[in-house]
């Protein structure tokens, strides 16, 4: 029988069931679960999968259809996964090694209360870079900084838009974010390519960002005693070696970067230099870390294993400072791995039995032009974020529904995981009931409500890959060659 045949009999509101099934398990776990993540969200999206599968049989699919759907789905996230691996081992030892907290000392030194927003921004901007991760920049430093902020008078709502301004900015562009390596994964383009392209309208974003903080910044006066900053300065100077010098290992990284080499070699080379700079410039962490102190070679060789692949925890007699001293490693990144396989289970089975197809052949027959397609991808991320209440999903399932329909028009993937980056990234801590609106609310002790009309960047991004699409600017076409090769991939 013919599958287009069958494409096209799926109701559009059979199509629609699953995606409405998986927002109601989604939006409820929110509620119900203090760590949603942790697991009934793959539950979620599994039970949602089989409703999917269920309709898919009576539509007359068979299992070993689907189940190449979901093999194939699968197949395609494999790279972001391995990459995942690689960065939770990075983590560990660019944090063992001292270049994490020696950002963050230096960070922290450029601090000034005229430019107390701006700076903030700035600072959870590199910790989020160096780290990949928004959320334990905001529950870190961003907490330091929403302290310091209160101190000053300043309205913690403005604050906490600086902090979470500048730490998905981070989250969004770095490499070592899961998201950053979910959205070209989803689009079908490498991380690096991603990256360099995404930079087309999110420094732009970052610019604009950081001139309103400037300007409320400079419009207010305040005096500020540095005390709590001062006392996480002292934390870390008296557990770290400090010096710019350990700035040598995240620029290798940077020039490997440039060159174009890819993803897994660069990062695992940051990772292993990272573990040469612990053994050479940090050996009380060494064996601090490893409970060895009579034999240095066995110390470095298991704090190296250690800190690569499971949890490891700095004491440095500062409480903010060791929360944000505590990485994961390989083993941390299991979880967010479970998150994508059984994301990529549904939207295996969404796509194999075409419902995905159904409901973007229904967008995009309203999508005439280029700026229309990446405004209806863009606003079907956000409506995800609002939707489903998990950024990942917002990411996954519009990267699945309009892949085809960008190669279809000549458009470089590149485009798509920009589009999918600017607004289902950013936009997810915008809403209280998403995981991440959760999560900073809870973490900074501030509102949604009273944060989200501050996060400029988290606002403006959706918006400026809006514009970019509208007026064509930096939209990159698919040669001819190429277009055909996707096509037939």
């Amino acid at each position: 029988m013919n599958l287009n045949r069958k494409f096209r009999e799926i109701p559009l509101w059979l199509a629609f069931l699953p995606i409405l099934i998986l927002v109601i398990f989604l939006s409820v776990n929110v509620f119900v679960f203090p760590d949603a993540l942790g697991g009934p969200n793959q539950i979620a999206l599994l039970l949602s999968a089989g409703v999917a599968g269920l309709i898919a049989w009576s539509l007359g699919f068979s299992w070993h259809k689907l189940q190449e759907g979901i093999l194939q789905s699968i197949h395609s996230s494999m790279s972001a996964i391995l990459i995942l691996l690689i960065i939770g081992a990075l983590a560990g030892t660019w944090m063992v090694s001292g270049i994490v907290p020696t950002m963050i000392y230096y960070g922290l030194k450029i601090l000034h209360p005229s430019y107390f927003l701006v700076a903030s921004c700035v600072i959870c901007s590199l910790i989020s870079l160096a780290t990949g991760s928004s959320w334990s920049t905001v529950a870190t430093v961003g907490v330091a900084l929403l302290g310091v902020g209160n101190a000053l008078g300043i309205n913690e709502g403005i604050t906490a838009g600086a902090i979470i301004s500048g730490a998905y900015f981070g989250d969004k562009i770095s490499p070592l974010s899961d998201t950053t390596n979910l959205a070209p994964a989803m689009a079908g383009t490498d991380l690096f390519t991603h990256i360099r392209y995404m930079t087309l309208t999110t420094i732009p974003t970052l610019a604009i960002t950081l001139i309103i903080f400037t300007v409320i910044g400079l419009s207010t006066n305040f005096h500020v005693s540095k005390s709590g900053v001062d006392n996480l300065l002292h934390a870390i100077e008296n557990k770290f070696f400090i010096s710019p010098i350990l700035f040598l290992v995240p620029i290798v990284v940077i020039v490997l970067i440039v060159k174009k080499v890819d993803a897994l070699p660069a990062l695992l080379i940051g990772s292993l230099l990272g573990a040469l700079f612990a053994i050479i410039f940090q050996a009380p962490i060494i064996k601090e870390i490893s409970g060895i102190s009579n034999n240095y070679f066995k110390a470095s060789y298991s704090t190296f294993f250690q800190s690569m692949s499971f949890k490891t925890s700095i004491d440095t007699g500062n409480a903010t400072i060791n929360d944000l001293l505590t990485t994961k490693g390989m083993h941390g990144m299991l979880n967010t791995i479970w998150l994508i396989v059984c994301a990529m289970t549904f939207g295996g089975i969404m796509e194999a039995s075409g419902m995905l197809q159904k409901i973007t052949d229904t967008i995009v027959k309203k999508a005439k032009s280029t700026g229309s397609l990446i405004s209806s991808t863009a606003l079907t991320c956000i409506f995800f974020n609002a939707t489903a209440s998990d950024q990942y999903l917002a990411i996954v399932v519009p990267g699945k529904m309009f892949a085809k329909t960008f190669n279809k028009r000549g458009l470089a993937p590149e485009n798509l995981s920009r589009t999918l980056e600017d607004s289902g990234t950013v936009t997810s801590v915008l809403f209280p009931w998403n995981t991440c609106g959760a999560t900073q609310a809870s973490v900074l002790g501030v509102a949604t409500g009273s944060y989200w009309m501050y996060c400029f960047f988290n606002l403006i991004s959706p918006i400026m890959t809006i514009i970019f699409g509208i007026f064509q600017i930096k939209i990159k076409k698919l040669k001819i060659d190429e277009q055909i090769k996707s096509s037939s991939d």
